[in-house]
């Protein structure tokens, strides 16, 4: 593996963590359980994978708020699916989710404090301050403009999807439009992110801290 991939990788690990298999796994199961046993079996069957993933990631000491929040998440879906008695009501907070989220990118671009920004922040734990600078914020401004439009992408497909009322399309689109793309998303980020910040020219995140004047190296690692 060359140099550029290995730092892609690990760049990639403390973002994702291992979430993907979480993400992924409940409504694929919950659409199967549904096509062969029916509705109630299918969200039996996605609380009790919910339940089971949950405790092995506490039983493992990850996070016990993301185990928690996935758990939430499934109760949630399952709940709307059997209250209405409709499989494809299991999506709906996905739906919801890509909304809350788009209007989050966009009053962030409005505001100037672009969501590309915060999601590193509260990532990387680099200071706010280092991301509001002139020669800086350009940068996660464009990959902010770039998510808002494939999150659009994605909303406005669920919407179609969730209209014709075939939960299996919608599973499969939610899963294909989720942790795989977002994998590739990531990545286009953080190759035309680290790019345009050495193209700005502004310091890098150790620099600013240290308070040195420019020259600057700029920011050679992470986004």
């Amino acid at each position: 593996m060359g140099k550029k991939q290995l730092e892609i990788f690990e760049e990639l690990k403390t973002v994702v963590s291992g979430k993907t298999f979480d993400a992924l796994l409940p409504p694929l199961i919950f659409v199967v359980a549904n096509g062969l046993f029916g509705l109630d079996v299918a969200v039996a069957t996605a609380l009790a994978l919910a339940l089971l993933l949950s405790a092995t990631r506490i039983i493992r000491k990850h996070n016990w708020k993301y185990a928690l929040g996935g758990l939430l998440g499934v109760s949630l879906a399952s709940a709307l699916a059997y209250l209405t008695r409709s499989a494809t009501s299991y999506f709906i907070p996905a739906i919801v989710s890509s909304g809350l989220l788009l209007m989050l990118a966009l009053a962030s671009l409005t505001a100037g404090k672009p969501l590309a920004a915060w999601a590193s922040h509260l990532t990387r734990g680099w200071p706010l301050s280092w991301f509001w600078r002139r020669d800086i914020r350009p940068a996660y401004r464009e990959v902010t403009l770039f998510w808002a439009a494939l999150i659009l992408m994605r909303l406005i497909i669920q919407i179609i999807l969730f209209q014709s009322g075939d939960p299996s399309r919608l599973a499969w689109a939610n899963a294909l439009l989720g942790w795989p793309v977002i994998l590739v998303v990531l990545v286009l980020s953080y190759l035309y992110g680290t790019w345009r910040l050495r193209r700005l020219g502004g310091p890098g995140v150790e620099e600013y801290q240290a308070g040195k004047k420019p020259p600057w190296q700029g920011q050679t690692r992470g986004f």
